[in-house]
C-alpha cells in the first residue's frame, strides 16, 4: 500500500471485517460440490444434475447480479445491510435444501436461489473494499477474489469435521458461516471513496464490444472462467476418485480439494501486488500459461503417485484464480469513470453466464472420457485469454494499466 493508503483511519479494521464476511458468506457457493460425493452414494444422480448443483448457483448468480444493477438496488440500501440480507437468504436457501430431495430438482432451484442472493454479497462487498482504495486498486480487488477463493474452500473442509462421509454437513455449516457473516458486515465501515454508484447503462455495454482493449479485456476474463469454476466445480470428485484409485479414503479426497482451492488466496494476494508493480497483462499472461498447462497434465497424472499430483494439483490451485482480479481491475482502468459499474456488470454477467455451460459441459465430458482426459478441454480458455492480453499488451492503451505498467 501505498503511505496514504495505510495513513486512512479504520482501513485495516474494515477490511479484515469485510473480507471474513465474504469468506464465510461465500462459502455457500460451492457447498453442493462439497456434498457431490455423498449425495451420490445417497442416491441415483446423473452428470447433468451432478453439475447442475453448481451450474444453478451460476445462474442464478447472474440474474442476481443483472437484476441488482438494472433496479439501482445497491444505492438503495446500505451497502452493509444489502450484504446482511444477502447472507441470510443465501443461508435460508442452504437449510432449506436440507429439507429437499438429495440431487433432486427442488435442491437445484435452492441452489440457485443461493446464488442469487450471493449477488447481494460479492459484489457489494467489493465495493465496500473499493471505497478504501488508494493507489492499492490490485491488491485490494485481490483480496476480495482471495475472500471467494478461500470461502469456496470452505465447504471441502466442513466435511472434514465429519466422521463419516454426509452430505448435509457441508450445507449446514456454510448456512451458519452466511449467518455470522451477516453480523459482522454490520461491523464494518465504507470507506471515502462510497458513493452511489450510475445507473446502470444499457448504451454503454456496447463499448465493450467496440472498443478495442475494452474487448480484448473481456476476452481474456472469459479465457479466465472457461477454466475457473468448471475446475472448482469437479475438482472435489477428482480428488475423491484419485484417492480412491490409490488407496486413500474419503477424507484425503476432501483435503486435496480444499488445499487445492484454498491455495488460491494466497496467490490472488500476491498477484494483485504483482500487478500493481509489473503490470496486469504481464501477471495475467503468466497466470493463463502455467494454469492452461495443468489443465492439460492433470488428467494424464490422474495414475502417478501423489508426490507428483499432489504439487500439480496445487501449482493449478495457485495459478488458475491469481489473475482474476486483475480483469476487473483493468476495466475500472480502462473505461470512462460514469461507465465503469455498467462494464463491470456486464463483464461479470457474461463471465458467469459462461460457467453454467462450462460446469454442465465438462460434467458430461468427464462421463464419456473419464478422468484422465477431463480437464483438457479447459486449456482452450487460457489459450484465448492469452492470445487476448498479449494483444492488449501492445495496444497504446495499455500505458493506462497499473499506472503505466501495461
Amino acid at each position: 500500500m501505498t503511505p496514504s493508503a495505510q495513513s486512512l483511519p479504520g482501513k485495516p479494521l474494515a477490511l479484515t471485517l469485510i473480507a471474513l464476511s465474504q469468506v464465510l458468506a461465500l462459502s455457500i457457493w460451492f457447498a453442493g460440490a462439497a456434498a457431490l460425493p455423498a449425495l451420490i452414494d445417497a442416491g441415483d444422480i446423473g452428470p447433468v444434475r451432478q453439475a447442475a448443483l453448481t451450474s444453478a448457483v451460476q445462474l442464478g448468480f447472474v440474474i442476481g447480479a443483472l437484476t441488482s444493477a438494472f433496479t439501482g438496488l445497491a444505492d438503495r440500501i446500505a451497502p452493509q445491510r444489502l450484504f446482511a440480507i444477502g447472507a441470510v437468504l443465501a443461508a435460508l436457501a442452504n437449510l432449506l435444501a436440507l429439507q429437499l430431495e438429495p440431487g433432486g430438482i427442488a435442491m437445484i432451484v435452492s441452489r440457485a436461489v443461493a446464488g442469487a442472493a450471493l449477488a447481494l454479497v460479492y459484489p457489494v462487498g467489493m465495493k465496500l473494499a473499493a471505497s478504501w482504495a488508494r493507489g492499492d486498486a490490485g491488491f485490494l480487488v485481490g483480496l476480495l477474489v482471495g475472500a471467494l477463493t478461500l470461502g469456496s474452500a470452505l465447504p471441502f473442509a466442513f466435511n472434514l469435521a465429519g466422521s463419516v462421509p454426509d452430505w448435509r454437513l457441508p450445507f449446514a455449516a456454510s448456512a451458519l458461516a452466511a449467518l455470522v457473516a451477516a453480523g459482522l458486515i454490520l461491523l464494518a465501515r465504507g470507506g471515502p471513496g462510497l458513493r452511489p454508484a450510475a445507473p446502470f447503462d444499457r448504451s454503454a455495454a456496447l463499448l465493450a464490444f467496440r472498443d478495442p482493449a475494452l474487448r480484448l479485456v473481456n476476452l481474456g476474463y472469459l479465457g479466465h472462467m472457461w477454466e475457473l469454476y468448471a475446475m472448482w466445480a469437479w475438482i472435489g470428485p477428482f480428488a475423491h476418485a484419485y484417492w480412491e484409485r490409490a488407496g486413500g479414503t474419503p477424507r484425503l479426497g476432501d483435503l486435496t480439494a480444499f488445499a487445492v482451492v484454498a491455495s488460491g488466496a494466497l496467490a490472488c494476494l500476491a498477484a494483485g501486488r504483482l500487478a500493481d508493480r509489473l503490470g496486469r497483462t504481464r501477471i495475467t499472461l503468466i497466470a493463463l500459461s502455467v494454469s492452461g498447462s495443468c489443465a492439460l497434465l492433470v488428467g494424464p497424472f490422474f495414475q502417478l503417485a501423489p508426490w507428483l499430483m499432489i504439487p500439480l494439483l496445487i501449482i493449478w490451485g495457485l495459478s488458475v484464480i491469481a489473475d482474476s482480479a486483475q480483469f476487473s481491475a483493468a476495466i475500472t482502468e480502462l473505461a470512462p469513470p460514469e461507465r465503469t459499474g455498467t462494464l463491470l456488470t456486464l463483464q461479470t454477467a457474461m463471465g458467469f453466464a459462461l460457467t453454467v455451460i462450462m460446469v454442465q459441459a465438462t460434467g458430461i465430458w468427464i462421463g464419456w472420457v473419464g478422468w484422465s482426459w477431463a480437464f483438457a478441454p479447459l486449456a482452450i480458455g487460457p489459450a484465448i485469454g492469452i492470445w487476448a492480453m498479449a494483444r492488449l499488451r501492445a495496444r497504446p492503451e495499455a500505458a493506462s494499466l497499473a499506472g503505466g505498467r501495461g
